[in-house]
């Protein structure tokens, strides 16, 4: 049952209060009536506005540090080539300062928090701007029920967007632009793609560009290279440690497992089988999350079964690789496995050691019945308008992040790369050289057709790095 529509009072101080979603629907003239102040009936116009919005609905809203943080959600088809047919509820949440001021489209690829609170992404900071929030189809609550699979393509999710954007640029005037990380930035990128006259300009941090599979020995040559001769040899010495001792460091996992309640029949099937992925998985996740400095910290061949299985469990953690770490990312693994690509790697170093072919793929990880054939004309397809047709996109990559390997190539067309030195997964413009820092944060004021952003209080509102914590859900 969708809930009405929801108002909230500011008196004389910025005071959170939500409406119980099963209140009688209360308009914003009346609310203004009972406080008073000509102050809130001029603040209500913007909740007269988002609610005059056909198929919007305000959930709650809270006022942190002098702006508006509204929790929404909005209807939209299951299948927009089906505009009549089923809908669901899409959730999203609207970070608003000002109507005239620039708007952030803000991507994550993945689900909002179960409880959202107001944070701004980094061009929402430099822009001082709106920012708009949007779940990806598929996770958390926005998932159609029931749900058809086959519904979850880059096409229907940038749909999703056009249709949130064209509804809210009847409350904003100001120049909009897009952004997101990983995940995020591709589908970003995906949005501007099909529908690139809805925003000014995108800036897509650390998206991978897995055009075609069989050609990733790309990431090959990025474990081949990235860091030290030392550092990377310490990796490799703990993935094969840890495979030579399995007997003894699959016990532990089953242990582990038995406090934890974890599981592996729905998704790798068996617990040998999630912890060799795990092992497979331990470089990368160290040079996504880790860096250069935290070579020192990797064991020695000589460390006990107890000091190797921990190490890995704090770079890549156990529970990931279970039905229930899992659960979360299924809708990201079935995009992965149908249509977005993922690294395919060598391994050549574990040779021998490893028992499960062909277990490093998106399609060992999600519900059999969710297993599919991968399509690769859609990246394909993405790839060459990037680098031919596309226009004001901005790249910024991690020097060290194994996501980055593989990248978009910008066109000539007012578009972007920036690699920020010895970065990681976390890369963004102020982890850039000064001089790509000036020039990246220029670009985002020209396409945003903004002023320098002035010290207020909304820096009180915490920063959002844009990326999924693979221990929390």
């Amino acid at each position: 049952m969708r809930s009405p529509r929801l108002a909230v009072l500011a008196a004389s101080m910025a005071v959170v209060t939500a409406l119980s979603p099963h209140a009688p629907p209360a308009t914003a003239a009346a609310l203004a009536t009972s406080v008073g102040p000509a102050s809130v009936a001029a603040q209500d116009d913007l909740l007269d506005r988002l609610t005059a919005i056909p198929g919007l609905t305000v959930v709650s809203e809270s006022q942190p540090a002098g702006h508006r943080f509204f929790v929404l959600t909005f209807t939209q088809p299951v299948d927009h080539r089906r505009p009549r047919g089923a809908t669901f509820e899409q959730r999203l949440t609207l970070l608003h300062r000002s109507a005239d001021a620039p708007v952030v489209l803000y991507t994550g690829g993945y689900g909002l928090p179960v409880n959202p609170t107001a944070s701004r992404t980094e061009p929402t900071q430099l822009l001082d701007g709106n920012q708009v929030s949007v779940e990806h189809r598929f996770f958390r609550s926005s998932r159609p029920a029931p749900a058809d699979w086959d519904d979850l393509t880059i096409w229907q999710e940038a749909t999703d967007e056009h249709r949130i954007v064209q509804a809210l640029k009847t409350v904003y005037s100001g120049r909009w632009l897009q952004t997101g990380a990983s995940k995020g930035g591709m589908t970003s990128i995906y949005h501007r793609r099909f529908y690139p006259d809805d925003v000014d300009g995108v800036v897509a941090y650390v998206a991978p560009n897995d055009r075609l599979n069989r050609l990733d020995h790309t990431y090959d040559r990025f474990f081949a290279q990235v860091g030290s001769e030392s550092c990377r040899a310490a990796l490799a010495g703990v993935q094969r440690e840890a495979l030579k001792r399995r007997d003894r460091t699959v016990a532990l996992l089953e242990a582990d497992a038995a406090r934890n309640g974890y599981t592996f029949t729905r998704t790798l099937g068996s617990v040998d089988r999630s912890f060799e992925m795990t092992i497979l998985d331990t470089a990368w996740a160290f040079w996504q999350y880790a860096a250069e400095a935290d070579c020192a910290a990797v064991p020695p061949v000589t460390a006990t079964d107890e000091e190797l299985y921990s190490w890995i469990d704090g770079v890549a953690f156990f529970g990931f690789y279970t039905d229930q770490g899992l659960d979360y990312y299924t809708p990201y693994y079935y995009q992965a496995a149908t249509q977005l690509g993922w690294p395919d790697l060598e391994f050549r170093h574990l040779r021998g050691l490893v028992r499960h072919r062909g277990l490093y793929q998106p399609n060992s990880v999600i519900p059999a019945e969710l297993r599919s054939r991968h399509d690769p004309r859609p990246m394909l397809d993405v790839d060459h308008w990037v680098r031919a047709r596309s226009e004001r996109i901005l790249f910024v990559y991690g020097e060290n992040d194994p996501w980055s390997a593989e990248r978009f190539t910008p066109s000539r067309h007012d578009s972007y790369l920036y690699v920020a030195p010895g970065a990681n997964h976390g890369a963004n413009i102020s982890r850039l050289s000064e001089a790509d820092r000036a020039a990246a944060t220029e670009t985002l004021r020209r396409w945003a057709d903004a002023q320098p952003a002035q010290r207020s209080r909304a820096e009180a509102i915490p920063y959002d790095d844009m990326l999924p914590d693979r221990r929390a859900r």
